[in-house]
């Protein structure tokens, strides 16, 4: 028997213009902030491969603790393409998904922060409403409510 040497996965990395509009808007659908720095020097650059790198970055929690996104803000060097308008079929990686308890009040308390409703609110059978939403600097994100549990 082959043994599985992971362990978990601990954050998935988004790269950002403004860390500050980024930290409110994942703040806005529950995230806390749990940390914020600045990493730099050539060491950050050799795991990255950008050689000497200069990241602001900001650590987003869950409120169980177990999931995490990394916000990061390059100082240095400059970013060099930019995906966030890519279309949901666009291949990498797309979205986060949310679960979250009451789906239209985060929806419009989104909608009130400048995020727009991606295609519509839809019914899966008789468990999850589901949609996407693009948040701040057009980051795509999911959002689920699990239907039967009130």
């Amino acid at each position: 028997m082959e043994k599985n040497n992971l362990l978990r996965m601990d954050n998935v990395g988004i790269v950002v213009e403004s860390l500050d509009d980024a930290i409110a808007f994942f703040e806005e659908i529950g995230l806390k902030l749990e940390g914020r720095a600045t990493v730099e020097g050539e060491w950050a650059g050799r795991v990255t491969g950008l050689g000497s790198q200069s990241v602001e970055i900001a650590m987003m929690v869950t409120p169980d603790g177990h999931s995490r996104i990394e916000l990061s803000r390059f100082l240095t060097p400059p970013t060099i393409s930019d995906h966030r308008t890519a279309p949901v079929n666009a291949l990498g990686y797309l979205r986060a998904m949310f679960a979250v308890e009451d789906l239209d009040e985060m929806v419009a308390r989104l909608i009130k922060h400048g995020a727009q409703l991606v295609g519509e609110v839809v019914q899966y059978q008789d468990s999850y409403r589901l949609c996407y939403i693009r948040g701040s600097e057009g980051l795509l994100v999911g959002l689920a409510e699990k239907l039967g549990n009130k």
